[in-house]
């Protein structure tokens, strides 16, 4: 009988540094700030051959949450359209959204939390909450609970 994977929660420092570097790798991947497995390997000092044994192995503990409801906060500038370009971003991501909740603004800015299932994203959350940081008028932006 097939003995099924057994997932742990550990502290990275406590990880062999190998891990660390094929997490990082993984993430210059994602983030197209390299385009080749080798650039990766060779960006992190580790072999390719430690990058594809150790590969479906490491994940960062959000990326985990795939295929979850998610619930994103925004602090938002009281700005027309920005809000509308904040959904944008989530469709483009695959996310789907299941609830907006946004308060009345006040003092130029206001609160809005997104509900969103993500199990059909392209792209990891963390990448989605990058792209909305970069939006003008966006003043703060994170993932509250998974």
């Amino acid at each position: 009988m097939m003995e099924l994977p057994k997932y742990y929660i550990v502290e990275a420092a406590a990880l062999p540094e190998v891990f660390l570097k094929v997490a990082e790798a993984k993430w210059l991947l994602e983030t197209g700030q390299v385009s080749t497995v080798n650039e990766a390997a060779r960006a992190t000092g580790i072999s390719r051959s430690a990058f594809y044994k150790y590969r479906d192995s490491i994940a960062p503990f959000r990326n985990m949450m795939a295929g979850r409801i998610l619930s994103f906060q925004f602090l938002l500038r009281d700005e027309r359209g920005l809000l509308s370009s904040i959904l944008s971003i989530f469709a483009q991501f695959g996310a789907n959204i299941l609830t907006i909740h946004q308060t009345v603004p006040t003092g130029g800015s206001a609160s809005v939390s997104i509900s969103a299932e993500t199990g059909q994203m392209r792209k990891s959350a963390e990448l989605l909450l990058q792209e909305v940081r970069q939006v003008e008028g966006v003043l703060d932006a994170h993932i509250l609970a998974g």
